[in-house]
């Protein structure tokens, strides 16, 4: 008897796949972590994130299964980039990445569980920049979790948020348009992205605007004319003390508001534009496809 209550007892304690996963990829960063400590070569620290990436690929793969959205392949690559803190791509969101070409539609697949522990260590964050909520609803909504979940180099804008119909099924879906920058100013390469949680996945799309999102001449003269203010306060401060770190504030100012208006106009006169209904169209089938799978 005492020896079949622990054998129950230890088969309700089992690890599950998640917690197999988290373990693996937190021994990875810590082993690379201690290697860099150590000064080992950084070729013997590439080859060790490179096996270490290998190894999360494949649990993650038995743990996701495989994916099925037409126009995206069966199976993906880890989201995750690297397992160095010291590299471009490092605590992006535990996942998959499922796309034909480096430059084209994507989807990168997670479960809730490890979103939502993605989350709670993003809550964590002592830079107001890098902090986001735990509630997967509310982190959706938000320009940083894009940035931060499947962006590497580059921080995501966004310019609106789509109306969409929540597919059968599917517990939350979230669509937005934006852009990848590394500065503040129009965006003229917009992407269509959408979320869809359902059951135990979560599930975002990723694809360029089609059609492409069109300039509009009065939004374009709202950031000419922020432009123009900042550079103008840039000059005057030229002759300021150069050491003080708020010589150059007003020009940030005047470039950080001219962005935000501009991304405001673009909001409020791109529904009234005739390409927005194919737009429009364009997130709700990913979103559909997805919520299908």
């Amino acid at each position: 008897m005492t020896l079949l209550l622990t054998l129950a007892g230890s088969t309700a304690l089992a690890a599950s796949p998640e917690d197999d996963y988290i373990a693996a990829r937190d021994k990875a960063i810590a082993d690379i972590t201690a290697q860099e400590s150590a000064n080992t070569a950084i070729e013997t620290i590439d080859a060790q994130n490179e096996k270490a990436l290998a190894d999360l690929q494949q649990r993650l793969t038995a743990l996701l299964g495989p994916l099925s959205v037409k126009g995206f392949p069966a199976t993906g690559t880890n989201n995750i980039e690297s397992l160095n803190a010291s590299d471009i791509g490092y605590g992006m969101l535990d996942g998959l990445r499922y796309a034909q070409s480096d430059d084209g539609p994507s989807i990168v697949a997670s479960t809730r569980g490890l979103t939502e522990r993605w989350l709670k260590s993003k809550s964590a964050e002592t830079e107001a920049d890098f902090k986001l909520p735990t509630d997967i609803g509310a982190a959706l909504k938000l320009d940083g979790f894009y940035t931060q979940a499947i962006g590497s180099d580059a921080a995501f804008s966004g310019t609106l948020d789509f109306s969409l119909k929540k597919p059968d099924g599917a517990d939350m879906a979230i669509a937005r348009l934006g852009g990848w920058t590394q500065d503040v100013g129009p965006i003229y390469d917009q992407h269509v992205v959408v979320a869809i949680v359902k059951g135990d996945r979560v599930l975002i799309a990723e694809a360029p605007a089609s059609p492409a999102v069109p300039k509009i001449a009065a939004c374009d003269s709202i950031w000419a004319a922020a432009d123009a203010a900042a550079q103008k306060a840039q000059q005057a401060d030229q002759g300021s003390d150069q050491d003080n770190p708020q010589a150059s504030d007003p020009a940030n100012a005047a470039w950080e508001k001219g962005d935000a208006d501009y991304r405001a106009c673009m909001a409020q006169h791109l529904p009234d534009d005739p390409s927005f209904p194919a737009l429009l169209k364009q997130a709700q089938d990913l979103a559909d496809s997805m919520a299908g799978q």
